[in-house]
């Protein structure tokens, strides 16, 4: 493993902020249920027609907990949940609703972030989730459901009292095939939670405790053991040597030095062409010169999302062993005012010569992506690269926080980058890049301009980025400004940061490995 960079004391443990839950998968024996089991979870999709164990844990109650469902008018759509409590002899029945259509993976995460919401936080006992009856024709459901139950296990409360800090759950997932769904759930879909998990935690931390190099320390070393895998850190000595002078410039008034972290993972052979990954990494973001109003500036520490979201979309694929090369790149700066900031007005030389006039200094993110996504084709010759950003409020007040904006310049690539969503469970809408987009970016001064041309802003921002793109190279870009920070749950993210982008572009490398 290579780590061209200096090491100073880590301002955080390098590890995971909050621990995942444990999960162990037994297969169905309602004899050890009944004594052993004082919380079960049933996962229903007809509340007058129960059926497998369902059926016998209503007959186990002398039927009592079908006449509670009658009662309480269960409608078993999916996601629906009623909790009852003291049916001898059990203390606690979850019954959480499927639906008649068939499910698929991602509605199966979606009935284990339902079980983990309905069940109280701590690691007082092991409450049994029944997932057997289940109407899907998913290999293995049980493994998904553990996945979503552990996507939604998670608190970020490490800088809180002792006493209000949250232990992880302990589950147990009753169903089929239990050591195939072990297999499944340790070896791969654990590892792409692990990977949600990290990106979660580094959009969460304070902008003080994460800044380029803290960012770097602390990845660099989550990925200490796993194999096949090569990190280079680019410093500012090494950036101005290619003339990076965008990534620079965005970091030119912080008292923290702009980074540029590359993970390279190779589980394929050396002469298969990459997947690059490149992650917008703005650790926080004041807007510099052209300063955001105070509202909901706090929620810029999340704005190295998108590098996040490529770090752990590394881990999760280098971890289970993934047969394929991928190299991913995050530039890292802080964006801050100060007497060496860029200002408006000022122009840019970036590595591929190209040169900026800076309109917005909050416009930063597609500066620094512009060096990083040049660098990942001049260095690595990839196949395919997708870049990931927090990059415009335009595409949040598009798509709200249903789906990521994508864009690229093929309409059937975008159709596939929906399909991959439906599948991964993150969902895209295709946004244009019309040829218009990059006339309104010329600049009267400089070659192109980052900014104020006019209302399509997501797709402004797109095209300053495909200026440093090759036509000729398969590009995806991702707008996850309306899906990054989350104001209230869903059924595998609590509110707050999601982890957006680590299971899409995970589908994605399962692709197109």
């Amino acid at each position: 493993m290579l780590r061209k960079f200096i090491l100073v004391a880590s301002v955080f443990a390098t590890s995971l902020a909050y621990a995942m839950p444990s999960i162990t998968f037994e297969e169905v024996d309602l004899p050890s249920l009944q004594t052993s089991a004082q919380s079960v979870v049933l996962f229903i999709d007809d509340a007058e027609t129960l059926k497998g164990t369902a059926k016998q844990v209503d007959e186990l109650t002398d039927g009592r907990l079908a006449q509670a469902l009658t009662e309480s008018e269960f409608s078993a759509s999916l996601g629906a949940t009623e909790v009852f409590f003291a049916m001898t002899p059990f203390s606690r029945i979850t019954v959480i609703g499927t639906g008649t259509e068939p499910l698929n993976a991602p509605q199966l995460q979606d009935l284990g972030g339902y079980a983990a919401a309905a069940l109280p936080t701590g690691a007082v006992g092991q409450p049994r989730l029944i997932a057997d009856s289940l109407p899907t024709s998913v290999q293995l459901p049980q493994a998904y459901i553990a996945m979503g139950a552990s996507l939604r296990d998670y608190h970020f409360d490490k800088y809180k009292k002792t006493e209000s800090q949250t232990e992880p759950r302990r589950l147990v997932i009753h169903g089929a095939e239990s050591e195939s769904a072990s297999a499944l759930y340790n070896n791969d879909l654990r590892h792409v939670v692990e990977g949600v998990y990290l990106t979660r935690d580094m959009a969460s931390e304070p902008g003080k405790s994460i800044y380029p190099q803290a960012f770097v320390e602390h990845v660099v070393d989550l990925f200490d053991d796993v194999r096949n895998v090569d990190i280079d850190v680019l410093d500012v000595r090494d950036m101005q040597k290619l003339n990076m002078g965008a990534l620079l410039g965005v970091g030119k008034g912080s008292v923290h030095d702009s980074r540029l972290l590359v993970i390279s993972y190779q589980g394929a052979d050396k002469k298969q062409a990459p997947i690059a990954l490149v992650g917008k990494g703005i650790t926080f973001d004041t807007g510099g010169i052209s300063l955001k109003s105070n509202n909901n500036m706090w929620q810029m520490k999340s704005d190295l999302a998108g590098a996040a979201a490529v770090a752990g979309t590394l881990l999760a694929i280098a971890k289970r062993g993934e047969n394929v090369n991928v190299v991913g790149l995050m530039p890292l700066s802080e964006n801050m005012p100060a007497q060496d900031a860029i200002r408006p007005g000022d122009v840019l030389t970036t590595m591929q010569g190209t040169t900026i006039e800076i309109i917005s200094t909050d416009a930063e993110g597609r500066l620094i992506l512009s060096d990083a996504v040049r660098y990942a084709q001049d260095k690595y010759a990839p196949r395919m690269l997708v870049n990931i950003a927090t990059l415009t409020g335009s595409a949040a007040r598009a798509l709200s926080d249903e789906y990521a904006a994508v864009i690229t310049r093929d309409w059937a690539l975008s159709e596939k980058m929906m399909e991959i969503g439906n599948v991964s469970g993150e969902h895209v809408w295709p946004l244009p890049l019309h040829p218009n987009h990059f006339t309104q970016i010329k600049s009267d001064i400089a070659d192109i301009k980052n900014s104020g041309a006019g209302n399509p802003g997501a797709s402004i921002g797109a095209a300053v980025i495909g200026t440093f793109v090759d036509e000729s190279l398969p590009w995806v870009h991702l707008d996850i400004a309306g899906v990054d920070w989350l104001s209230s749950s869903i059924p595998v993210a609590p509110a707050g940061s999601q982890g957006w982008g680590v299971r899409f572009m995970d589908q994605i490398v399962r692709e197109y490995k």
